[in-house]
This record gives C-alpha cells, sequence and structure tokens, in this order.
C-alpha cells in the first residue's frame, strides 16, 4: 500500500465511467485531465449513507471546482451499471439524481490499490481524496475512515491554497495574505 503520494506523478488510470451515461462506454483517464486540475475522490460503496452525502454535495458546488479549471471526479469498485443506477435514483430515495460529474468503475481494484485505499479484506475503497495539478502531480491527499463525509469547503479551500503557488498559513482562506 503507498502511504505518501504527494509530489509524485499521480498514478495513471484507465477506468469505465458514466461520462456517458446512456452507452456507458466512455473511459475515464487520467490524460483526460492533462492541463486541468483534478479532484479525485474514492468512497466505499454505491446506495449507501454517508456515501451521497459527499457526492452530491461536490456536484451541487461543482461551478465552483469549473470556476479553478478544476474537474471532479467519483470512484468507487462498484460496476458502471451500478453507478448509472445510483444516478438514476432520485436523492429522496438514497439516490444522487443528476450530478455534474462522472464517477469511474474501479472493479478490477487496480486503482484503488495503486492510490493507497484499497480495503483489500473487503474490496471496497477508504474515502480517499486527492488534488491532482495540471502537470499531474498529486499536490493533496487526505485518507478518512468510511463514517466521516469529507468537507468542500476545506477541498476548496486546498484548492485554493494550491493554487495560489504561495506559502499558506493555517486556517488560510483566499484573499489573505501568503507568507
Amino acid at each position: 500500500m503507498t502511504a505518501r503520494l504527494v509530489g509524485l506523478p499521480a498514478p495513471d488510470f484507465v477506468m469505465e465511467s458514466t461520462k456517458n451515461l446512456e452507452t456507458l462506454k466512455e473511459q475515464a483517464k487520467l490524460v483526460d485531465y492533462e492541463g486541468k486540475w483534478l479532484v479525485m475522490f474514492f468512497y466505499p460503496l454505491d446506495f449507501t449513507f454517508v456515501c451521497p452525502t459527499e457526492i452530491t454535495a461536490l456536484s451541487d458546488r461543482a461551478d465552483e471546482f469549473t470556476d479553478r479549471d478544476c474537474e471532479i471526479l467519483g470512484v468507487s469498485t462498484d460496476s458502471v451499471y451500478s453507478h448509472r443506477a445510483w444516478i438514476h435514483t432520485s436523492r429522496e430515495d438514497n439516490g444522487l439524481g443528476d450530478i455534474q460529474y462522472p464517477l469511474a468503475a474501479d472493479t478490477n481494484h487496480k486503482v484503488s490499490r495503486a492510490y493507497g485505499v484499497l480495503k483489500e479484506d473487503e474490496g471496497i475503497a477508504l474515502r480517499g481524496l486527492f488534488i491532482i495539478d495540471p502537470e499531474g502531480v498529486v499536490r493533496y491527499q487526505v485518507v478518512t475512515d468510511d463514517n466521516v463525509g469529507r468537507s468542500v469547503d476545506e477541498t476548496l479551500r486546498v484548492l485554493d491554497a494550491l493554487q495560489t503557488g504561495g506559502l499558506c498559513p493555517a486556517n488560510w482562506k483566499p484573499g489573505q495574505k501568503t507568507l
């Protein structure tokens, strides 16, 4: 299991995805994101409890990432068919409804393993979030317990800090001076 990816080239990936929700034939590839920032996050399973709160929270604020020239990609070890069914399920019924970015299927566990988030004994991913810069280098990673959802505000704050290119002190916020 890889402990640290920060500062290293992001592990390459090619996965089936919901980029084309009808055909499910368009893959998500690391090369697709060259020249842009990427927030790639892993979550344990479709049709669960904490996961949809994160996925929909990111989707509801996707424009804020787009404004920062950043794309979002969600990844789990479920199939694209499960992803599509979850997207076609309304939020009121514990589904996702329409979301503003694709979900990718790491059914062979290669990507989860390469990013160090695979729970080998269960065959599912931990909650891992990675910010990859336009050159394909991992600049931020956080992995948490499955019980704790991630903060969109914090993800945006870290993205903003990374994009300054400066030294950002604790609790730095956009508009504040860097060191």
